[in-house]
């Protein structure tokens, strides 16, 4: 071969003597065979893939004076190629050359012509980027030059040498040319590192840098480095995101994802299919067992019946399409998938070249008498591998995440599309919530996997070659480290289960105690006013002393795995070089062994960790996966069932229809025809669950059509019984996507008497309607819904019951306005489902419905005269209305003609609006309810809300917006937390940890020294002894650093512990100390974050993420302490190294911590946006939006990815920074070994050099942990900010009162005047009164009048800003809250009770013996109802008192009073709550038990007070009237027109 090439170049191709001197040089042969061929060979190889866009019809980007600028400078480089050819023919041939002398070789024709033909290569590959009109530049092509002009380099020099050796230049012409060509080339080189921007990459490039990003910015991530600045500059929001790629966008992912995904369930359908066909039908299977007669067959047969069910059970979980998700995810995203598994190979690989490296580096500082080029080659190289290894390694992750991301898009999208087409059958299966929860934690599971889907084959593919690099170093004795290792993994996998268990059980304290917080919150007003805070304080306290006891358990355990974990590498290689010295004496463990061994062993940690969480998470994905290749693979709804055929006269026609909610189910609809004329209003009646609401879906299409066909013909327009709002403005939610014509939306709001809600509304109609349409009562939705189908101005109306939602009066408008015969939508088609029966006289045709079936059909008369089925739906229905009315003047308290109501008290629809199919299941109950109150009545007990005592007229806000925390935290928010750990335990965690890595250094140090042993005893036996004393002190080293860490975390722990209790301890006792103003204007959410989120945040995360900054910043100090000591002059580059970190690592925890911020703002709305598809649905299909709606999900998507693709981005930018100057502690303290390797010895060098090697891991996650201890140390401010809210009066002061003060009960306030806030204006005007003993005193007004008021006065809930208040001769703002509180008696208006026991609702405190509360319930009326229970007075109140009725709970707050026996009785009168039965019950009881007591009564109900011995009118907070009630009503005042309106 070199034969070949030395005849080739006319010259030796190689000679070791070229290289061993102290200036080498290379042959001049291999200068121009090799190192030309090399370069031109990487562009050949790369160059189809330019010549692909040729191919393609595209258009080309105009002619830049890059481009020319380029092409000229290859068209000189073509000249020069071809005058080397020239020169040569003509040396050889020409006209003066001798025939006799010596021709030239080959070289130097093939050269000049491979050259001339590369420069006509790269030409046209310059002319194919133009036609790649979104690229800017060619990344191949950049390389190859930087590999020309490095290659070149070397004949550069030697021609130089050449030229200054013998004084002048032999061949001037060729010497010419090579410079001028070099010069060009270098030329050629900077140019293509230039971006070649066309006018449409110029525009994109505005809004997303990442367009013009030349390769060299791609590989750093320098295009990035805006966003860093603007984030460092200031917080940033979503305006600053940038747009996305194209192919990183919801819709292109979503195309993709679908087209594969079509296909891959096509398939497994069939294989499905095939599957269903061979199981043996069930009839054979039973028949074989039925045939033998004898006892043991029968036993068998039974058996055999439940392995069938058990089978049958199993075969329809398992009966859906499978294991189709992954191929469709692998095949959709199969271009970055391969990318990145190209990646991640080169770098397993690279990670090797280390090590190796390291070994020639000790070698070479052993051996005196290398020459010093080669040392500081090598430390090239290291710096070359570890920088080509940074490179590759961020691509791999960028790929990845990016991958990730879009697997999580993929899913997410296809998740909402399937919901706006899915069946009733599969709808049955997966709630609403269970569908959300498909889309964001199953997406995200998914999305987590594929970060990580390479390490299935790469983990053992480094584990394999680190083995067989360290048999190459060690030998067999490498199994013993190895045994260690692998004995680990169980270990580990038992602490995992155990940990698993205890965080099971601390979840169950969790949720406990925020049931119980959350009770707190509920119920605040009566724990202030019944002075029980402290009874609820020592409950949560209780539970969270036992959730901080399974923490420490926790804590223990974990720190038993991380001492594990920290021995683990001290013990493998503790184990592995015993047995490789004790096994035979020769061998010696040298310094080029030891430390290349470490480094391999390093290497190994990682893929050896990463196994068990691997598998973990993979078995997590696969429960996800099949949930969502079940719900993805479910049917269709059926869109065929309905026709649109315009040859059909009828508007609406159903022929023979027979339709169920599901495949299998009774059918619901039975043998239904119909035919509907355009224009007619055609009202559906029937019985509860006959069918009405059915027979609307079956024509919306709904349902499953057993048998029949429907046509309508036109648009339709749907209301649903439970009207739908979105998440939008009043208009957005009218308008619903059509277009805005102002006059049809003010006809369709006037209509729809939607205009004196407008007025009330803060911003009338752009007001934001809340989730669900949260502030709108039951009527106004309604109304908003009705409003949207008018405005639609479709053909066919389909009404299912608008009008039982809202009060008669407002019905009786909507009927006349919109929808009646005179109404707006005369002309159209309707289909009313109604119970008004006032409406039926005025429809053009009555369906009748019994039981699913049409039992008449007609006009309103034609059906009274048939004394059909109608005949009984009027009896019954009008009978009761009549009997409501009857009843209305009997009992004039418990139905209330709705009329005089303001508009706010309508009735609220509480339930949320869900899907029809869940809706036909709960309205059988509603409704039955309703046949007991009359038709359109509102019983007075169903939730009439009043709005808010209209504290937001003068727009005032009520609820603070929540302060978002941006920028950096404040240290002092470090040193509380701090301070709440105990500074003891701080300092002796700090000083264990440092002697722990004091223990490391020693142990690395110790290593080096036993290394150099093999120099001392070179050639000699190795004494036993000391190699005893060796292997003894190594391990003992490394035991003691196990130890130290196992006692530095538990140290930590307990300290984080008592840090917990400290925060949560302060947080509860002040929030039930804060006035209560803040309650108003705060929501509870809020509070309950605090105690949930925030809490849980300094429980767990900040503990671990402190533990870990703590060992990564010792880490990382220790390294650069171990290099300086090998080699002190390093200490020059640390502090520049150091300001440096300190400014990127600055940059980017701005940055980064606001785009997590961005992204979990933008995420919340991709959630709320699917749930409110899924609980509109029918609405939705039913008006024909579902492309809109996946547009906006598609939007709201894109959103989200704005921020989280700069999120992944930032994350690679910084480890890019951060692995270039870990890669530079590598190269310096290699270079600083060469300079100063006369005075080192290898031992040193090896170990300043594996340290290095190290330190980039440990860089990159001090940084992380850094800011991540940043973003959860904000729980800490935000828990602490709740601690400092200013109090209420204290609750126990030095002046306390006699024990049986108040014993007469006299009340005399004196000019008292209140204010809610400062800022506000009085509330109560001076208010004088005296009130004596035992007075009986109803205090009445008109809503805001200051009834209210007055008696949180008397409980201090407001303070008093003039005038006192004395009860018995004590000023009450002299006393402390719980004196005070604890001495007076409330029955507040609506009964709250607390999750827990009767008992403990009674007597929180334990004051009372049980026959008190015997006694009491039985004074209550509810010792009958107790005793039924079976547990008596322990019986289990749910949340919010839900397992008793309205009435119970009412009697027994009214137990709690007679328990209390106070001689000041205040009782907020029940607007709605209580029947009259009850009601009667209460009132007599309060006047006989209370008769010695002052009563306070406020009442809503005029009637109930006129016993009283005074009346108090009030009027906007002044007493206007005060007296008895026969003399107010002679005087014809105040109290004469109330009475006068109230019909007394």
């Amino acid at each position: 071969m070199s034969a070949a090439l030395e005849k080739y170049c006319g010259s030796v191709f190689w000679n070791a003597s070229y290289v061993q001197r102290p200036d080498p040089d290379l042959p001049v042969c291999v200068e121009r065979t090799v190192l030309v061929w090399f370069p031109l060979f990487f562009l050949w190889l790369c160059a189809p893939w330019h010549f692909t866009s040729f191919c393609k019809k595209s258009a080309k980007a105009p002619a830049s004076r890059l481009y020319i600028c380029k092409q000229v400078v290859c068209g000189l480089l073509l000249l020069t190629a071809l005058a080397e050819l020239a020169l040569t023919l003509g040396e050889d041939y020409g006209p003066s050359s001798e025939p006799a002398a010596q021709k030239h070789p080959a070289v130097f024709y093939t050269n000049p012509v491979l050259f001339a033909v590369s420069w006509i290569v790269v030409m046209l590959c310059h002319e194919s980027m133009r036609r790649r009109v979104k690229s800017v530049d060619s990344g191949s092509l950049f390389l190859f030059w930087v590999l020309q002009v490095l290659c070149a380099v070397f004949q550069f020099q030697t021609l130089l040498r050449e030229a200054l050796a013998q004084g002048e230049v032999p061949d001037v012409p060729r010497f010419s040319l090579f410079y001028i060509g070099y010069g060009l080339q270098i030329i050629a080189l900077v140019l293509s590192a230039i971006a070649d921007v066309s006018p449409e990459v110029k525009k994109r490039s505005q809004k997303n840098p990442e367009a013009k990003a030349v390769f060299l910015s791609r590989i750093t991530f320098n295009w990035f480095n805006s966003m860093v600045f603007k984030g460092y500059k200031r917080p940033l929001v979503q305006e600053d995101m940038w747009d996305l790629n194209e192919d990183d966008s919801t819709r292109w992912i979503c195309q993709r994802f679908e087209d594969v995904m079509a296909r891959e369930l096509r398939k497994a359908r069939g294989v499905l299919e095939k599957k269903r066909r061979k199981r043996p039908t069930r009839g054979e299977a039973q028949n074989g067992l039925a045939k033998g007669v004898s006892q043991d067959v029968l036993v068998m047969e039974e058996t055999g019946k439940k392995k069938e069910k058990k089978k049958a059970k199993k075969e329809s979980e398992s009966d859906y399409p499978q294991s189709w998700l992954i191929p469709t995810i692998g095949k959709s995203f199969k271009g970055v998938l391969l990318e990145s598994a190209f990646f991640k190979l080169i770098q397993d690989l690279l990670s090797f070249a280390s090590p190796q490296l390291l070994k020639l580096m000790i070698a070479f500082v052993q051996d005196s008498s290398s020459f010093a080029w080669t040392g500081y080659l090598y430390a090239v190289l290291l710096l070359l591998v570890a920088f080509v290894q940074s490179v590759i390694l961020q691509q791999y992750f960028q790929r990845c995440f990016v991958l990730g991301m879009k697997v999580r898009t993929a899913i997410m999208a296809a998740v909402y599309k399937k919901a706006l087409v899915v069946s009733n059958d599969s709808r049955k299966e997966s709630t609403a919530g269970e569908i959300v929860n498909l889309m964001s934690a199953d997406a995200q599971r998914f999305n987590d996997v594929t970060n990580f889907i390479h390490l299935l084959w790469s983990c053992p593919l480094q584990i394999a070659l680190s083995i067989v690099f360290l048999w190459i170093e060690l030998g067999p004795s490498v199994l013993a480290g190895l045994l260690v290792m692998v004995l680990m993994v169980p270990i580990n996998g038992w602490l995992a289960t155990k940990s698993r268990a205890f965080q099971v059980e601390n979840m169950k304290f969790k949720d406990s105690r925020m049931k119980i917080v959350n009770d707190i919150l509920n119920g605040i007003k009566i724990l202030k006013y019944y002075a029980w805070e402290s009874s609820f304080e020592s409950q949560v306290q209780g539970i969270r002393e036992k959730e901080l006891k399974v923490m420490r358990k926790f804590a223990y355990l974990s720190s038993v795995s991380t001492f594990i974990f920290s021995c683990a590498p001290a013990l493998v290689s503790l184990a592995t070089f015993a047995v490789f010295v004790s096994v035979s004496p020769d061998n010696i463990l040298d310094a080029g062994k030891a430390f290349t061994s470490i480094s391999l062993f390093n290497i190994l940690r990682f893929p050896l960790a990463m196994l068990p969480q691997l598998i973990s998470i993979m078995v997590q994905t696969t429960v996800s996966k099949k949930r969502l290749e079940k719900f993805l693979s479910g049917g269709d709804l059926d869109t065929t069932a309905i026709k649109h055929d315009d040859s059909n006269k009828a508007a609406v026609s159903m022929t023979d229809g027979t339709f169920a909610w599901e495949r299998e189910t009774e059918p619901v609809l039975k043998h239904v025809s119909l035919d509907i004329p355009p224009g007619r209003l055609v009202a559906v009646v029937g019985a509860v669950g006959s069918g009405k609401t059915s027979l609307i879906s079956a024509l919306l299409g709904e349902l499953h059509c057993l048998k029949g066909q429907i046509n309508i013909n036109g648009s339709v327009a749907y209301v649903p019984q439970q009207a739908w709002i979105q998440n939008a403005s009043l208009k957005d939610n009218v308008l619903f996507g059509s277009e805005l014509d102002e006059e049809r939306y003010r006809s369709a709001v006037d209509a729809c008497a939607l205009g004196p809600d407008l007025d009330l509304l803060p911003g009338r109609d752009q007001t934001e309607i809340g989730e669900k349409g949260i502030n709108l009562s039951g009527g106004q939705k309604q109304r908003v819904s009705l409003a949207r189908a008018v405005y639609s101005s479709a053909d066919v109306f389909f009404l299912d019951d608008p009008l039982s939602a809202v009060d008669s009066h407002v019905g009786k408008h909507l009927f006349e306005r919109v929808i009646g015969p005179n109404g707006l939508l005369r002309n159209k088609t309707r289909i009313l489902v109604t119970h008004g029966i006032s409406f039926l006289p005025f429809v053009d045709e009555i369906v009748v419905l019994v039981n699913g079936v049409v039992s008449e059909v007609g006009s309103y008369d034609a059906l009274r005269a048939s004394k059909g089925a109608f005949n009984e739906f009027m009896e019954t229905y009008g009978k009761e209305e009549n009997k409501a009315n009857g009843n209305k003047a009997a009992r004039g308290s418990d139905f209330e003609e709705i009329d005089t109501l303001p508009e706010g008290l309508e009735p609220q629809a509480d339930v949320s609006p869900e899907d029809i199919v869940s809706n036909t299941l709960k309205r059988e109950n509603s409704l039955r309810h309703s046949q007991r109150n009359g038709s359109v009545r509102v019983r007075k007990s169903s939730s009439l809300r009043s709005k808010k005592d209209s504290d937001d007229k003068k727009g005032q806000r009520l609820i603070e917006k929540e302060t978002m925390e941006t920028g950096r935290v404040k240290f002092s928010v470090y040193l509380q937390y701090l301070r709440a750990m105990g500074w003891c335990y701080v300092t002796w965690s700090f000083l264990i940890y440092f002697i722990q890595n004091v223990a490391i250094i020693g142990q690395n140090l110790w290593l080096s020294d036993w290394t150099n042993d093999a120099e001392k005893y070179f050639n000699e036996t190795y004494p036993n002894h000391i190699r005893d004393t060796r292997i003894g002190v190594f391990g003992a080293l490394g035991i003691a650093q196990g130890i130290l860490v196992f006692l530095g975390t538990i140290l930590l722990a307990d300290g984080s512990i008592c840090a917990s209790r400290t925060l949560h301890t302060n947080l509860l006792s002040n929030i039930l100390k804060v006035p209560m103003v803040f309650f108003d204007t705060t929501p509870s959410g809020r509070i309950v974050n605090r105690f949930a989120k925030d809490i849980f945040t300094v429980d767990e995360m900040i503990p671990m993420s402190f533990r870990s900054w703590i060992l990564c910043l010792l880490g990382v100090l220790g390294t650069l302490f171990v290099i300086c000591l090998a080699t002190p002059i390093f200490t020059a580059v640390v502090v520049p190294m150091a300001v440096i970190y300190y400014f990127v690592q600055r940059f980017y925890v701005a940055t980064s911590r606001q785009l997590r911020r961005l992204d979990s703002v933008s995420r919340s709305p991709i959630y709320s946006h699917f749930g409110e598809t899924v609980s509109g649905l029918s609405v939705i299909r039913a008006y024909g939006h579902q492309q809109r709606f996946l547009k906006q999900n598609e939007d709201t998507i894109d959103q989200n990815l704005k921020s989280v693709y700069p999120w992944i981005v930032s994350n690679r930018w910084l480890a890019m920074r951060l692995e270039s100057l870990g890669n530079l502690v590598v190269f310096f303290s290699a270079l600083f070994a060469v300079i100063s390797r006369d005075s080192l010895n290898s031992g040193l060098v090896g170990l300043s050099i594996s340290y290095a090697l190290n330190v980039t891991q440990t860089l990159n996650w001090l940084v992380r942990m850094t800011s991540e201890l940043e973003t959860n140390i904000v729980a800490v401010e935000r828990v602490s900010e709740y601690t400092e809210i200013k109090n209420e009066a204290p609750w126990v002061t030095s002046n306390r009162p006699p024990d049986d003060w108040p014993s007469g009960g006299k009340i005399r306030f004196e000019n008292y005047k209140v204010r809610y806030r400062p800022e506000l204006e009085l509330i109560l005007h001076g208010i004088t009164c005296d009130i004596e003993s035992t007075e009986k005193i109803g205090i009445v007004g008109r809503t805001g009048a200051g009834k209210s008021s007055l008696t949180n006065c008397l409980f201090r809930i407001i303070e008093a800003s003039e005038g006192r208040i004395i009860i018995d001769g004590i000023d009450i703002s002299t006393l402390g809250l719980h004196d005070l509180r604890s001495r007076l008696t409330i029955i507040p208006q609506d009964p709250v009770l607390f999750s827990g026991t009767l008992r403990m609702n009674l007597d929180p405190f334990l004051k009372f013996s049980d026959e008190e509360i015997w006694s009491v319930l039985e004074l209550a009326h509810l010792k009958d109802y107790v005793r039924g229970l079976p547990a008596g007075l322990q019986h289990e109140v749910s949340e919010g008192g839900e397992n008793l009725s309205l009435g119970q709970r009412q009697l027994l707050c009214l137990a709690r009073a007679l328990l209390r026996k106070s001689r000041i009785l205040i009782l907020d009168e029940a607007t709605a709550a209580v029947d009259l039965e009850t009601d009667d019950l209460i009132q007599s009881t309060i006047r006989r038990e209370f008769s010695h007591c002052t009563v306070l009564t406020i009442a809503h109900r005029l009637n109930t007070i006129l016993d009283s011995s005074r009346v108090m009118v009030l009027d906007s907070g002044k007493i206007v009237e005060f007296d008895s009630p026969s003399t107010l009503l002679h005087k014809q005042g105040h109290f004469y027109s109330m009475a006068k309106d109230a019909g007394i």
